[in-house]
């Protein structure tokens, strides 16, 4: 089995070539001002245009108006959008025929029962991410990027009719578990290869992808 990795966040060229040179399948280009790993679409344009061939582009999202997607879609080539907001299934699949990009829809997991929130947009999406949901009361709490995971066995034995990426508290050392308990065939990590939230660690990205490969 070869696992796919994605190096989200990714917003200075040494991150994006740690992330092609280790071998990294995705890079995401974070689109959410409130993030600090966010880029505007003139900071994301060059390293889109550099990742070219090399990887595939994913531009995050939330709940993106269409005078948000029309500034940075019109400036930076991307390859997937990958909506972390409360977009519903129609909205998400007017994005995609506006955009005429894929989609990979983000899915919020505490429970077993917050993966039933997944079965509506089977026919709307092209992906599936499965991150952790944040407790009500985490201050500053983002959509993804908060170094918390889920429970990995909810997803045990369990099969998508389309793929789906692995999200949350993922890093060097427990990415391995993590993709034996739940069989994912696409991991995505953030914090879990940062020095600070927004500053990506070359070595650790290193380290990630190495991991990812060895368990694969």
């Amino acid at each position: 089995m070869s696992v796919q990795a994605k190096i989200c966040g990714v917003n200075s060229r040494v991150a994006l070539d740690a992330a092609v040179g280790g071998g990294a399948s995705h890079i995401g280009l974070v689109f959410y001002p409130p993030s600090p790993r966010s880029l505007t679409a003139d900071e994301a344009a060059p390293l889109a245009r550099a990742a070219s061939g090399a990887v595939g582009r994913v531009g995050l999202f939330v709940d993106p108006s269409d005078e948000d997607l029309d500034r940075v879609t019109g400036k930076v080539p991307l390859d997937l959008l990958q909506l972390h907001g409360h977009e519903s299934p129609d909205r998400v699949a007017a994005i995609r025929r506006r955009t005429g990009i894929a989609v990979m829809k983000a899915i919020p997991v505490a429970t077993a029962a917050d993966l039933d929130a997944a079965a509506p947009y089977f026919h709307t999406v092209d992906r599936l991410l499965f991150d952790a949901k944040p407790p009500k009361d985490m201050k500053n709490a983002l959509p993804g990027g908060n170094a918390l995971s889920f429970d990995w066995r909810l997803l045990a034995g369990r099969t998508w009719p389309l793929p789906w990426m692995l999200s949350g508290g993922l890093d060097p050392a427990n990415v391995a578990q993590a993709i034996r308990i739940t069989g994912a065939t696409a991991v995505d990590v953030s914090s879990g290869v940062e020095l600070r939230p927004g500053l990506k660690d070359p070595a650790r990205i290193d380290a990630f992808l190495s991991a990812v490969r060895r368990a694969g």
